[in-house]
């Protein structure tokens, strides 16, 4: 009898997930997790007068173990995206290599030190200063809060980022959505897909406001 309980568990839980996959109520209710986070991003942006940003990590197409996952991040300041999106997120993931194989050394630490320390600085250093202030100034960090949790979807669930930045969808490596403290965001279509289920989230650029389609949207063309 143990045994026969022990079948039908395993049976009826295979059963559960199956039907799952076929209604996609994990694509669901990430899809829906996901328009809160991406108002919440836009008031957040707004209020603080900062520049905000989604940061997507997507596996590979070819992953399939690799999971999505997504976290907030804010500048010090106002600021504006980078016109070539593309470039940007080559650049991201040739940032992320060469982290890895830099040493840990404390270059910031070392960047101005001199032999006197009495003497002035000089129009190198002081340009040298300003230049790291202004960077410093336009990095991101990371933001969370209980309306914006770093977030790892479940394993069946994909997800493809496109903005008007960009000519085709994101679907692997890091994908970037931008909330401006004007009130702004950028034209954009989340796919958030299960299997067959594919959910697109539409962000509207003036008001955040999510508009969820049960189905694949096309991209826009202008």
């Amino acid at each position: 009898m143990v045994v026969g309980l022990a079948i039908i568990t395993v049976l009826f839980a295979a059963v559960v997930i199956g039907v799952g996959a076929l209604t996609g109520a994990k694509a669901k209710q990430a899809a829906t997790e996901l328009s809160g986070v991406i108002r919440s991003m836009y008031d957040t942006a707004n209020l603080t007068g900062k520049t905000c940003r989604l940061v997507f990590e997507l596996p590979s197409e070819k992953d399939e173990k690799g999971s999505v996952s997504y976290h907030a991040e804010c500048a010090k300041s106002g600021l504006t995206a980078a016109k070539n999106r593309d470039e940007e997120q080559k650049e991201a993931v040739a940032e992320g290599e060469r982290r890895k194989k830099k040493s840990k050394l404390d270059d910031d630490d070392n960047r101005f030190k001199r032999s006197d320390s009495d003497e002035a600085p000089t129009l190198q250093e002081l340009t040298a200063r300003e230049k790291a202030r202004v960077d410093d100034a336009a990095k991101f960090s990371n933001f969370t809060s209980e309306e914006i949790p770093v977030r790892t979807l479940p394993d069946q669930v994909r997800v493809w980022v496109w903005t008007k930045s960009l000519r085709a969808p994101t679907k692997s490596g890091p994908a970037y959505l931008y909330f401006f403290p004007t009130g702004y965001t950028e034209r954009a279509q989340v796919y958030v897909r299960q299997g067959t289920n594919v959910w697109t989230l539409s962000v509207s650029p003036l008001t955040g406001k999510v508009a969820a389609a049960a189905e694949e949207l096309e991209v826009p063309r202008s």
